[in-house]
């Protein structure tokens, strides 16, 4: 249940900034320069807090599937990706600051990444519908 739970709330925090928050700013009038300042600040919030939900979930995957299930399963994959989009994101935040493009390929490789991860099943499940119907 956290994993889902955790995953709802970075996965959802991500794509409903980009997709309805800072769209509905735009609509309502704000200056373009003002939506600038608070799509940065709140990107950044995200990201943060979506790096460690990352680590959570991962976390999790470990204690329900093993250490070796961050490089062979594709949950444990796509966490690894998404906490590499994290990085790539703060590096180019703070290393690279006008290079934007690159700060917005980050952060659609963590949005896209946690897309999938949706997708996929929770770990720990398979196991026990396995047992409850033998």
């Amino acid at each position: 249940m956290l994993w889902q739970l955790t995953q709802m709330l970075w996965v959802g925090g991500l794509w409903l900034l980009h997709i309805g928050l800072l769209p509905v700013l735009g609509q309502i009038g704000l200056a373009p320069l003002l939506i600038d300042e608070i799509a940065g600040a709140l990107n950044t919030l995200m990201v943060g807090f979506a790096t460690a939900s990352v680590i959570f979930q991962a976390l999790v995957l470990v204690q329900a599937e093993g250490l070796a299930s961050l490089w062979r399963d594709i949950r444990g994959q796509l966490l690894l990706m998404a906490l590499y989009g994290c990085a790539m994101y703060f590096a180019v935040r703070f290393g690279w600051p006008q290079a934007l493009h690159w700060q917005l390929f980050s952060y659609l490789v963590l949005g896209f990444s946690g897309l999938v991860l949706v997708m996929q099943p929770v770990p720990g499940w398979s196991v026990r519908v396995r047992e409850a119907h033998p």
